[in-house]
């Protein structure tokens, strides 16, 4: 089992890097934008209280999210080869509950996949996506606002998964197919580490 997270602020490529390492890897995709985005389409109790937030580029409160993702992880993501988690965590309270829901289901986080982009090139990545797609959220305002959210809430987590020793710093900047070659390069060495300790523990 490989279990990722895809890090990285808004705009930096998390979707479309998600979508070649399902393909590569075969794990089970978690994006939480996506699963609140289909709560407020669907117009649930959550997505009503979800749309507040989002609306005003603020992040979801940790226990709606939690309670979500033990509900996905519970009902999507067995017999899978692993996990991706795409925009979660994004605080440090968030990455010790992941921890602690992975743990009660015998596994643990693998690697955290850094995607690191200029913010001058994420906020005319996020303009032009909203033009192509037509997301509300996707308007300067509102891109600035999560911008900030990021810097200082979620930022942090680079520090925390670097003292954990699972940070993978990727140059998220170029050709698409490039910057995946790049991630499953480092991925190989993780996936060999975690096989060997693995292997030792059964020979315990």
């Amino acid at each position: 089992m490989l279990n990722l997270v895809l890090f990285g602020a808004p705009g930096s490529g998390k979707g479309t890097q998600s979508a070649k390492l399902i393909e590569e890897y075969g794990l089970h995709h978690i994006s939480t934008g996506e699963v609140l985005r289909d709560h407020i389409k669907r117009g649930t109790d959550l997505g009503k209280v979800a749309q507040e937030y989002i609306s005003q580029g603020q992040l979801i409160p940790d226990d709606l999210m939690i309670s979500i993702l033990d509900d996905v992880l519970e009902k999507e993501a067995k017999g899978k080869a692993g996990v991706i988690f795409d925009g979660f965590p994004r605080t440090i309270p968030q990455a010790e509950a992941l921890k602690d829901l992975l743990k009660k289901r015998g596994t643990d986080l693998h690697a955290v996949v850094g995607l690191e982009v200029p913010e001058d090139e994420l906020v005319e990545r996020m303009l032009n996506r909203g033009k192509e797609t037509g997301r509300a959220d996707d308007n300067l305002e509102t891109i600035k606002k999560r911008l900030d959210v990021y810097h200082n809430q979620t930022s942090p987590l680079r520090d925390y998964y670097h003292k954990e020793g699972k940070y993978i710093k990727i140059n998220g900047s170029g050709i698409v197919d490039e910057i995946f070659n790049t991630i499953a390069k480092e991925l190989e060495s993780v996936s060999y580490t975690h096989l060997r300790a693995h292997e030792t523990r059964g020979n315990l």
